[in-house]
């Protein structure tokens, strides 16, 4: 007969499951001990069973788990899932039933982790490829509850904004300019690569799949339909395509380097133009790897920090348009984020902190008008006083 008890201070569900196993739920109060009890006796009347073997083990379903998520993430994604469990969650909790996983054991290996060297990014991976697999048990029936969850915020494994902020490394328009104009000069080959990456917010991978197609210079717009990520070519990182503008400074150059290519094809004797944007002499698509070494080169002819790399033109576009003024959600767009609030979190610094011209947008007219008819008589410093008070109040009202 299942039924709620109280052992040790904690609240225990004490119930058969449908394969007639005896099961136990322990729970911090008994409002949430007497809902899961609930939820077991409907399953019970329902014949529901469970859609995984309650004793699997943590490698069996990690196989499971894998297999199902193969179809919604990239091939990197499947990579890193697969890398982590194989060499870091399967060793230690591969032999445990799923169901016997404890929470204080997870929060031990974490923080041993940690404590053995491991990269915080590198932890909380760990942490977060456990926690979506024990979540996906939980939906098989497997587990009731996900003792992985909010640990991360227990260890401090997840950064807030402001620390992701202080963390990001952006040019200021002065060093931009310094840099751009460097490039220009020492790599005019990669110039064109490097400003589109600074006047359209766009990642590495994005710019080195840019094809000729995407380009539509009547209406200053490049379609981001593609990516490189480790030599794959991908969609973008979201997942799908976004349209973002052009400058006209970068619709000059990029269609002079058109003119420039077909120019290029002629000499070499390519059968056809290169359908890539970016290409080497040999027309290919140029390696991550060549284009972050002319980076390094442009950077310290310039004179400019050591730590910024390709991808902190990105960081730069979108810092240089908030500054400015521009819409979060416009810069959203443009860098093809997934929602605003990860746009404001992670450049929200660079937002501008104060608009008094905006506020005073809001103020009345006709409050303004009352105020000088109030000020506009009378005579003697206590009447003039008096007046003023007068107006302070209409307008602060």
């Amino acid at each position: 007969m299942a039924c709620v008890r109280k052992r040790r201070g904690k609240w225990v569900v004490d119930y058969r499951d449908s394969a007639g196993i005896r099961r136990w739920v322990t729970c911090e109060i008994r409002r949430d001990a007497e809902a899961i009890l609930d939820e077991k006796r409907r399953e019970s009347r329902q014949g529901t069973r469970p859609a995984v073997d309650p004793d699997i083990l943590t490698r069996d379903y990690a196989t499971r788990w894998q297999s199902f998520v193969a179809a919604t993430v990239k091939p990197a994604t499947r990579e890193s899932y697969a890398n982590t469990l194989r060499l870091h969650i399967l060793p230690v909790f591969g032999a445990v039933k799923i169901r016997h996983l404890q929470r204080g054991r997870i929060k031990e290996w974490l923080a041993g982790a940690w404590a053995r060297g491991y990269a915080r990014d590198s932890v909380r991976l760990m942490h977060g490829i456990l926690r979506a697999m024990l979540n996906a048990a939980i939906d098989d029936g497997v587990i009731v509850a996900n003792p992985a969850d909010k640990l991360g915020r227990q260890l401090k494994l997840a950064l807030g904004a402001a620390h992701r902020q202080e963390e990001i490394k952006a040019m200021t328009r002065e060093q931009l300019a310094v840099f751009l104009a460097t490039a220009q000069r020492t790599e005019p080959r990669l110039y064109p690569l490097f400003l589109t990456l600074a006047r359209a917010g766009m990642r590495l991978g994005e710019g080195l799949a840019l094809q000729s197609d995407d380009l539509d210079f009547a209406g200053r717009e490049i379609r981001v339909v593609r990516g490189f990520s480790r030599g794959r070519l991908e969609t973008p990182k979201s997942g799908i395509g976004r349209t973002v503008d052009m400058s006209q400074q970068l619709a000059r150059v990029l269609h002079r380097l058109q003119i420039e290519r077909k120019a290029e094809t002629l000499r070499r004797g390519w059968p056809q133009v290169p359908a890539w944007v970016f290409c080497t002499q040999g027309g290919t698509p140029y390696d991550p790897a060549f284009v972050q070494r002319g980076f390094k080169r442009v950077v310290a002819a310039a004179k400019l920090p050591l730590h910024f790399t390709p991808h902190c033109l990105r960081h730069t576009y979108a810092s240089l348009m908030l500054q400015a003024g521009e819409s979060p959600v416009y810069v959203q767009r443009q860098l093809g984020h997934a929602s605003i609030k990860m746009t404001v979190d992670t450049y929200g610094k660079w937002l501008p902190m104060g608009n008094k011209a905006a506020v005073d947008r809001l103020d009345d007219d006709v409050a303004g008008s009352r105020t000088v008819a109030v000020g506009g008589g009378g005579a003697g410093d206590g009447l003039e006083d008096a007046q003023l008070g007068r107006a302070v109040n209409l307008v602060s009202w």
